[in-house]
């Protein structure tokens, strides 16, 4: 079956991530979740450490890992070092999404096929591959997104639809080849940049429609740097001089 892990990222999230922990737990296919906490003020790791100390006590499987870091240092940082904690447990796919519920975990199932089945080797759950499909979003945020979608294909000229997108489903291989080179962004350009280099490594991408609803627990991490990060980023990224290592064949 593929032995497979979930990275969650949290900052302040205690309003979801017990709820989106129990959810994924009582899901059919067994999978591992790793939370990485980048020190959340509001108590996000003591609940999910509460979660831990309850499955052993209850004699359950070990399912749920915390990764606790001592600073909030960006997205891409926290899933570089869960990606990474993945590939040294020999995990076979390896998941992202978010712990607020935008990303519906029954679409996990769908995402998990396509990579089991080989179908191809990195699987977007995709926003706008059939129109745009967001719910509860502001128009401006709505119409950032999009625009920023097609600004990325503008410069990097990669057939994705949803460049941005954040639930997103690798296979071991590559993840092993992309950390190879440096990943440098932190925040949503990150998103980006993994697609980039597993494209330009000749790996397969798809996008696999899927509904997208905003939070209703907890705030945005969105602000003006990750934006600026997002524009000024895809720029250096397409004309960077870095050489992007060719996948192993």
């Amino acid at each position: 079956m593929g032995r497979t892990l979930i990275a969650i990222p949290t900052y302040n999230e205690k309003e979801n991530i017990a709820q989106m922990i129990d959810t994924l737990l009582e899901m059919y296919k067994k999978f591992d979740i790793l939370v990485i906490d980048d020190n959340s003020p509001d108590g996000t790791a003591t609940i999910v450490q509460g979660i831990i100390d309850r499955l052993k006590y209850e004699h359950q499987a070990e399912r749920v890992f915390l990764m606790w870091r001592e600073k909030k240092e960006g997205l891409g940082k926290a899933y570089i070092a869960g990606f990474r904690w993945a590939l040294q447990r020999n995990y076979d796919y390896i998941f992202e999404m978010d712990a607020d519920f935008s990303h519906d975990p029954k679409d996990l199932q769908k995402l998990y096929e396509t990579l089991h089945y080989q179908v191809a080797d990195l699987v977007i759950g995709s926003r706008y591959i059939q129109g745009v499909n967001v719910v509860n979003w502001p128009l401006s945020r709505l119409i950032l997104s999009y625009m920023a979608s097609k600004y990325v294909y503008l410069i990097t000229r990669m057939p994705v639809k949803d460049p941005t997108a954040g639930f997103v489903g690798y296979s071991s291989k590559v993840l092993s080849s992309i950390l190879m080179d440096k990943v440098r962004f932190r925040g949503y350009a990150f998103q980006i940049e993994m697609k980039y280099y597993a494209w330009k490594k000749g790996f397969k991408l798809l996008e696999i429609p899927i509904v997208f609803t905003d939070r209703k627990l907890g705030s945005s991490k969105m602000s003006y740097a990750i934006v600026k990060e997002s524009i000024f980023g895809v720029f250096q990224m397409r004309f960077s001089k870095h050489k992007i290592t060719p996948k192993k064949s």
